[in-house]
C-alpha cells in the first residue's frame, strides 16, 4: 500500500464506472456515451434515468412503460407526510427534512428489510419508488411551511411537470416544464462526487438502498457540495438590494477576501458545460419576463472573474437565477438537486455492488507513541 497522503482522496481511483465521465480540461460531461449537450436538448429526465439505470436510451414502448411505473409510485404514505408536516411547521431545514423523510420511506416500502441488498431488480424497483416520491416530499414540505395544503401528484404529468404542479397547484406552461426538466437532466449524475461516494460507501457494507440514499442526502446537505446554488442567489439578491453595480460589488467582495459562490470546481478547469446550458435558459426566462437583470448581473460577474482571476462558473452559478426566475423558493434549491441526483446515486450503487468490495481506506497515524504514555499515569488521575 502506498504511503502517499491524498487529502480528500483527490485523484484516487476507487472504482470503474460506465455511467459518466468528466473531461475537466475540455469542459465535457458524458452519460453512458452521450454528451450532456445532446441529452439536455434531446432527452427527458425519465429517459436519462432509464439510460443510467438500464444502460441504454429507451424506445417509445420502454419509455411509456417506465414513465407509467414512475408516475404510479409518486404517492407518499400518510405517516411519512405527517412527519413532513411536523418538520415543516417546526421550520426544519429543508434538506434535514428530506433526509428524515427519505429514511422513513423504508418503513412503507414493499421490499423486505431482509431482502438481498445485491438484488438488482429489487434495487431498481426501490430506486424507482424513492426517485418518484422525493418530489412529492419536497413540494409538500414547501407548501405546508408556507401555510398551504399539499397538492396530490398527478400520474398524467411528466416528472418535472408534476413537481412544479405540486409546488404551485398549477400546471406549468411548456417552457417552464422544459427548463426544469432540462435542469434535472443536467444534475442527474457527475461521476464519483461526494454524495455519490457516500452512497456507494454505505452500499459497500451491504446496507440497503434507503440507507445509501439517506447518507447521500446528508452529504449533499453540506455547503461545500450542494448549497452553492442557494448561496449564489442570495449573493445576487444582495447585489440587487444594495442597488450596486455588479462589477463594483465583485471587486469589493474580492478586496475584502470574500469568496464568490458558484465559481471553481474540483474537476473542471474551464467553464462547466452545464453552466453554459443553464446560462442560456436563464437568459431565455429573463427575455420572456421582460427583464434580463439577473442574467446580465451574472454575466458581468462571470466575465470579471474569468478575466481577472481565471475562475470559471460551475453549474450552481446559473442554476440559481434559472430557478429564481421560475419562482422556486431559494432554500429548496438543494433539495431539488437531490431530486435529480438520486438517479445517479441509485445507478452508482447498483453498478458498484455488482462487484462489491467493502470500501475501507486507512489514515496515517500521527498520535503519541505508546512509549510516551503509561497506563499507570492514566490510572492516577
Amino acid at each position: 500500500m502506498s504511503d502517499d497522503l491524498k487529502k480528500g482522496l483527490e485523484g484516487v481511483l476507487v472504482a470503474e464506472s460506465g455511467l459518466s465521465v468528466i473531461d475537466g480540461d475540455a469542459g465535457e460531461l458524458v452519460y453512458r456515451g452521450y454528451t450532456i449537450e445532446d441529452l439536455a436538448t434531446g432527452a427527458s429526465y425519465e429517459e436519462v434515468l432509464y439510460l443510467l439505470w438500464y444502460g441504454h436510451l429507451p424506445d417509445s414502448d420502454e419509455l411509456e412503460a417506465f414513465a407509467s411505473e414512475m408516475a404510479a409510485e409518486r404517492e407518499v404514505d400518510e405517516a411519512v407526510l405527517a412527519t413532513v408536516r411536523k418538520m415543516a411547521e417546526a421550520d426544519e431545514n429543508p434538506m434535514a427534512a428530506l433526509r428524515t423523510a427519505v429514511s422513513m420511506l423504508s418503513t412503507t416500502d414493499p421490499a423486505s428489510e431482509d431482502a438481498d441488498p445485491t438484488d438488482e431488480e429489487m434495487n431498481l424497483a426501490r430506486g424507482r419508488r424513492i426517485t418518484a416520491k422525493i418530489p412529492t416530499i419536497v413540494a409538500a414540505f414547501t407548501r405546508i411551511r408556507n401555510g398551504d395544503d399539499p397538492v396530490a401528484p398527478r400520474a398524467d404529468l411528466g416528472h418535472a411537470q408534476n413537481f412544479l404542479y405540486m409546488l404551485n397547484d398549477k400546471v406549468p406552461d411548456d417552457v417552464l416544464a422544459d427548463v426544469f426538466d432540462q435542469a434535472l437532466v443536467l444534475h442527474a449524475d457527475h461521476g464519483i462526487n461526494a454524495s455519490t461516494f457516500s452512497a456507494v460507501v454505505t452500499a459497500s457494507t451491504l446496507s440497503d438502498l434507503h440507507s445509501a440514499v439517506t447518507a447521500a442526502i446528508g452529504t449533499l446537505k453540506g455547503p461545500l457540495h450542494g448549497g452553492a446554488n442557494q448561496d449564489v442567489m442570495e449573493m445576487l439578491k444582495e447585489v440587487d438590494d444594495a442597488a450596486m453595480d455588479p462589477l463594483d460589488w465583485v471587486k469589493d467582495a474580492l478586496d475584502s477576501g470574500r469568496r464568490v459562490s458558484g465559481f471553481g470546481h474540483r474537476v473542471y478547469n474551464v467553464k462547466d458545460p452545464r453552466a453554459k446550458i443553464l446560462g442560456e435558459r436563464s437568459k431565455e426566462l429573463g427575455e420572456a419576463a421582460g427583464s434580463l437583470k439577473w442574467y446580465e448581473m451574472s454575466t458581468t460577474i462571470e466575465e470579471y472573474l474569468m478575466e481577472q482571476k481565471g475562475l470559471a462558473p460551475n453549474v450552481d452559478f446559473y442554476s440559481a437565477s434559472t430557478y429564481y426566475q421560475m419562482g422556486i423558493p431559494i432554500d429548496i434549491y438543494t433539495p431539488i438537486f437531490a431530486m435529480s441526483r438520486v438517479g445517479g446515486w441509485v445507478a452508482h450503487v447498483i453498478e458498484y455492488i455488482e462487484d462489491n468490495r467493502l470500501i475501507r481506506p486507512r489514515a496515517r497515524y500521527i498520535g503519541p507513541d505508546p512509549s510516551e504514555t503509561t497506563f499507570a499515569a492514566l490510572s492516577e488521575r
